[in-house]
């Protein structure tokens, strides 16, 4: 990115946090997956794969108030999901949820 802004990955709420670091203990290789996405997104907020609007979930406009949505690929056909917001000081990468690929298939209603 041209932007000189600091950026930062977050969870969008306690549980996706809770779920990130469990996966940590009980399996190590999603979490070193999704710590290599992170990375990724820290250094690119755009790397993953834009949404068009009119096919991001309700439930993540009315659970988050997102207005855009972007797919990174996991390992393993794993998908995450997250959200790019920001302001005059920095930009937010907020992580949504990560699932297998049929659980991504059921959310997105392919």
């Amino acid at each position: 990115m041209t932007d000189n802004r600091p950026i930062k990955v977050v969870f969008a709420d306690e549980k996706v946090q809770k779920a990130y670091f469990k996966a940590k203990e009980e399996d190590p290789s999603l979490y070193k997956f999704l710590d290599r996405a992170t990375d990724d997104i820290k250094a690119n907020p755009k790397c993953g794969i834009e949404i068009p609007k009119r096919l991001i979930p309700k439930i993540y406009i009315q659970k988050y108030g997102i207005n855009n949505l972007w797919k990174y690929n996991l390992p393993n056909a794993w998908r995450l999901v997250y959200s790019i917001t920001g302001n005059e000081v920095e930009i937010l990468a907020i992580l949504l949820e990560w699932f297998p690929h049929k659980d991504y298939e059921r959310r997105f209603k392919y």
